[in-house]
């Protein structure tokens, strides 16, 4: 089963613990420092640290589908 992730822009408090667990899958906008999804279901060896950055995320701002 594929995990699907989205996040909610507009509640992320621009914390990075989601960048700094799963780089291939997050990213930061340089402007305010929000989550930027770079893929919509996670790289191949990188689905645990998605569901550690869902667990981390202190916005509640990840979401993961099919987990």
């Amino acid at each position: 089963m594929s995990v699907k992730i989205t996040v909610d822009t507009q509640s992320c408090v621009s914390s990075g613990q989601c960048v700094l667990l799963a780089p291939e899958t997050f990213d930061q906008n340089e402007d305010d420092g929000t989550v930027v999804l770079l893929a919509a279901e996670p790289p191949a060896g990188e689905e645990e640290a998605v569901r550690q950055a869902e667990l981390t995320c202190p916005a509640a701002a990840i979401r993961l589908a099919g987990a």
